[in-house]
């Protein structure tokens, strides 16, 4: 029989219940009208720490928490006595050492014949250990295990509140959306647990930076939210992004070495950026991205403008999805000319998309949301593969064997299957290694130094030719050039270009030449549109050279047969000829 079901009892002076109180293994006790105790079982005081002769006479009231004390005091004991019966009220009783224990108490009374409670026999049960895994599991659901700040979930939930307290208050709520800058490269070069490290450390500086009304939350990766309830003014988010910038920028100490860091961080209001959860992230996150566009460690509110860019940027990104399924991309290929041989040595694969409404979509316009999306994954290995197939094609059909240079891009180079991906891609197009080059940027291959080696040096194990592209824009050390196992270095478009009219460019030129001969690397310029350009680029040494005075990009189908043989036998030539 349970102590809730029961619905009278005898005295407490019956010897059934006496000796029921001295033999129970559970908590038992009884209080009277003024809610004093009465008897306690032996189990009770056993937990509690106390002396049966301590507690009896005193109020229960005494041996609860404060918090529950007030409960009790104000909702629970006048109900109970009005209506003799509760089930499972959760309360905290503190023990004699100071102690705290989670229990839930039931309690049924007796009564006079006037209806009057005369006394009470409660039941309580310790659920501490529940409790405590309770809110170990909530903390779990709830909360980032790293920086143990709120979690996407809880976020939500967090603005959900403040959204709705805002509407009746009439308040204004700001989201900030926090993206930290080259985290990556913080994992790739000192490690994850550097990484989990520097996680906390943000986490931290974060809150410190906010009010205590306010949240900040790990929404996932290196990304946090912010959340600030009752702003003045859209001067205020401001401030606190000010402020949080400020604090990221101190150097964090990782692996026993100093680290500065920054983020980009955007700003959405309700009501004027969204009336939901959904809406106002969406947007903040959509002024992090152009934050982070216009170079970094800096805030950006939303804006409909960005909205506008953004719904484009996704139109984009479907049509690309749909256009590797559906064939509409395209290679062209762009003639090499070396100028000491007369001849062409190679051709670079350069991807085209037609759009079947839009036309011809450049890739400046196409390629950046691949890389953002991780379409470029399957698009690059679309592209490596029709190039290579259309490499051996032409071998098949008898033309003098040449290179073919194709682009790979930062994000395809990190994939850990790169090297396997090549090398079967080689064998499934029969092509000979020899005939294959990797272009590579220089920001590619340094943003993890030596696993960039690495890599490099299992492609060249291959026996496929390497080339460094866009050489002098990416600011790299040459004390590193030389580790790498490179055979061509590409001289940018950008010096090129500017030859006639800029002394500092073919000073720069030049001296790029110059470097690969002592560091006996083959050099082409690319970018050649004009006579002058060539003329120049040969009259220093320059050994290749790639652009439209010499020949445009074309399709494989196109590509006139007079390409191949060496009929380079005047210079300069025609500006497009073929």
């Amino acid at each position: 029989m349970k102590i809730s079901d029961t619905k009278n009892f005898s005295s407490l002076n019956s010897p059934n219940y006496k000796d029921l109180y001295i033999k129970t293994p559970i908590m038992m006790h009884s209080i009277d009208r003024e809610g004093r105790l009465l008897e306690v079982s032996n189990f009770w005081v056993e937990v509690l720490g106390y002396e049966r002769d301590e507690v009896i006479g005193k109020k229960l009231t005494r041996y609860l928490s404060e918090h529950s004390c007030r409960i009790a005091e104000e909702t629970i004991l006048p109900r109970f006595f009005q209506v003799g019966f509760v089930k499972d009220i959760p309360y905290q009783m503190v023990k004699k050492n100071g102690d705290v224990i989670d229990v839930l108490i039931s309690a049924t009374s007796e009564k006079d014949e006037a209806g009057q409670v005369l006394q009470s026999m409660a039941g309580v049960i310790d659920v501490t250990e529940r409790r405590k895994s309770d809110r170990e599991n909530y903390r779990l659901a709830h909360y980032d295990h790293l920086t143990n700040t709120p979690n996407r979930f809880l976020l939500r939930d967090r603005l959900r509140q403040n959204l709705a307290k805002g509407s009746r208050e009439g308040s204004r709520v700001a989201v900030l959306f926090i993206d930290l800058d080259r985290f990556k490269a913080v994992n790739d070069t000192l490690g994850h647990l550097a990484g989990d490290e520097l996680l906390k450390i943000v986490g931290q500086r974060l809150s410190e930076c906010v009010r205590d009304m306010d949240t900040v939350g790990r929404f996932g990766g290196d990304e946090f939210v912010v959340l600030l309830y009752g702003i003045m003014s859209d001067d205020d988010p401001a401030i606190f992004a000010s402020r949080i910038l400020k604090a990221l920028a101190r150097p964090a100490i990782l692996d026993g070495k100093h680290f500065s860091n920054s983020a980009s961080i955007g700003i959405a209001i309700f009501p004027d950026d969204g009336l939901d959860e959904d809406t106002l992230l969406r947007n903040a996150d959509t002024a992090m991205y152009a934050a982070k566009e216009s170079g970094c460690n800096m805030y950006q509110y939303f804006s409909a403008e960005m909205a506008h860019r953004a719904q484009e940027k996704l139109s984009l990104e479907n049509s690309l999805r749909c256009a590797l399924e559906q064939e509409e991309l395209s290679l062209v290929y762009q003639p090499q000319f070396d100028l000491e041989k007369h001849k062409i040595v190679g051709f670079e694969a350069l991807v085209r998309w037609k759009h079947p409404t839009k036309g011809m979509i450049p890739p400046a316009q196409f390629i950046p949301v691949a890389e953002e999306t991780g379409l470029i994954l399957p698009l690059g290995e679309w592209v490596l593969k029709t190039a290579c197939k259309q490499a051996k094609n032409w071998q098949n059909s008898g033309y003098p064997s040449m290179r073919m240079a194709v682009n790979i891009s930062a994000r395809q180079f990190a994939r850990r299957d790169f090297v396997e991906m090549l090398e079967q891609t080689l064998f499934e197009c029969g092509l000979d290694p020899e005939f294959l080059e990797i272009e590579l940027t220089e920001t590619t291959v340094m943003d993890n130094i030596h696993e960039a080696i690495a890599t490099l040096t299992d492609i060249k194990l291959l026996k496929v030719s390497l080339a460094i592209d866009d050489f002098g824009t990416g600011f790299s050390s040459l004390v590193y050039l030389k580790q790498f196992p490179f055979d061509r270095i590409k001289i940018a478009q950008e010096f090129v270009r500017d030859l006639s009219n800029d002394s500092a460019n073919k000073a720069i030129v030049e001296a790029i030449i110059s470097m690969s001969r002592r560091l006996n690397l083959d050099i082409i310029a690319e970018g050649v549109e004009t006579g002058e350009q060539l003329s120049f680029l040969k009259s220093r040494d320059c050994q290749e050279v790639q652009g439209y005075y010499l020949g445009r990009p074309t399709v494989a189908k196109d590509v006139p047969i007079s390409y191949f043989p060496n009929f380079m036998t005047n210079l300069p030539w025609t500006p497009g000829y073929y």
